[in-house]
Parts: C-alpha cells; sequence; structure tokens
C-alpha cells in the first residue's frame, strides 16, 4: 500500500482547505472537517462523506445544532491511487477533488452537478 502517516494525510487535507477561496470560507458556518482511517465497513471505498443541514436546506429553525461533519477516508483514497499507479502528487490532487466535493454538499449541491464539473 502506498505509504503516508495519518498526520502526513491530516496536513493535505488542511492544505486543501486553505486553498478554498476565501469568498467561500467565510460562508461555510457549522462545519467541522475531520479525517478518519477507514469509512463505514458497508461502503469501504468512500473517500469522503458530508454529514449534517446543507446551508441551502437551514431555515430560522436552525439553531442550538451540533456542528455539520465533513470526514475525508485515508485508507480508501491511498489504495485507489496505489491501484492508478499513483504517487503523492496524485493523493494531493484526490484529497483537494474530495476535500472541495464535500465542501460543495455542505452549499446545497449534489452528485449529479458535482459530476458534471469534474468533482465526483
Amino acid at each position: 500500500m502506498l505509504e503516508m502517516t495519518r498526520e502526513d494525510f491530516e496536513e493535505l487535507v488542511a492544505e486543501a482547505l486553505d486553498r478554498i477561496p476565501p469568498e467561500l470560507t467565510r460562508l461555510m458556518d457549522n462545519v467541522a472537517v475531520f479525517v478518519e482511517d477507514e469509512p463505514p465497513p458497508e461502503d469501504p471505498e468512500l473517500l469522503g462523506l458530508y454529514e449534517g443541514t446543507p446551508l441551502t436546506e437551514r431555515g430560522e429553525w436552525y439553531a442550538g445544532v451540533l456542528p455539520d461533519r465533513i470526514t475525508v477516508y485515508r485508507g480508501p483514497t491511498l489504495r485507489m491511487v496505489e491501484a492508478e499507479g499513483g504517487e503523492r502528487e496524485l493523493v494531493v490532487a484526490e484529497v483537494e477533488v474530495t476535500v472541495v466535493h464535500e465542501i460543495a454538499h455542505h452549499f446545497g449541491i449534489d452528485d449529479e452537478r458535482l459530476h458534471a464539473l469534474g468533482y465526483g
């Protein structure tokens, strides 16, 4: 398996977040980003997951709730890149795509639109 420590992977996620334009990050609200080694067993190839209420669905009722959660999964990302014969540069690119994909869900953009934009 392509080797990368959890700390190095977390740094890639942080760098991907830093590349999100400030005008978008200022709009993000009540969301936390995490790195986990593996996704739930029922979806072992999942690279990222958004859990929460998208900004487009929040109303006056939205108050006092726990933060939305974006999780990026290290194991499947590294396995996928390794299967494609990739190195660190491909991991960097895939992490960035995953982070953008999950943040887009926070903004209410669905998978169909993300695939059309190249963030599938």
